[in-house]
């Protein structure tokens, strides 16, 4: 009986590990997708009604919230000039998920021409669509380098 109650326990965490690598992989392509300026790629996992907001702090070290539509979003990813380099360096991964839903958490550092650009956390909700997980929402909070 203990043998098949780990069996089943490793079974069942293949099947978790195997979850989260697919996560991981729509958050990478996204990031590939924008490393590149590859808009079609960045769309490839990301919902049509894709929702992004920014936290970061004015003047006064007041938070603020911004939001921005997708279309502007994928606009200016496809005008960043293509000399320019652009790379944002998640720090880690940490994954949840129930079902079709997931959320992933990521550190990073956005570099532009290789300097540190800002840095903060990259909140990402996603639904898996057919067996492709899709980005529906990201929240992230900026800090000045």
């Amino acid at each position: 009986m203990r043998k098949l109650v780990l069996l089943a326990l490793l079974l069942s965490m293949q099947g978790v590990f195997a979850q989260n690598k697919e996560i991981q992989q729509s958050i990478d392509t996204f990031f590939e997708g924008l490393h590149n300026k590859d808009v079609k790629k960045i769309q490839s996992v990301c919902d049509s009604g894709l929702m992004l907001q920014s936290v970061s702090r004015n003047e006064k070290g007041e938070a603020m919230l911004t939001t921005d539509q997708a279309p502007k979003f994928f606009a200016a990813i496809a005008a960043v000039p293509k000399e320019l380099e652009i790379q944002e360096k998640l720090l880690e991964y940490k994954i949840q998920f129930d079902g079709a839903m997931a959320h992933v958490w990521t550190p990073y550092e956005f570099y532009v021409d290789g300097k540190l650009s800002h840095k903060g956390v990259n909140s990402f909700q996603l639904y898996n669509d057919k067996g492709i997980w899709k980005i529906v929402y990201i929240i992230d909070t900026r800090e000045k380098a």
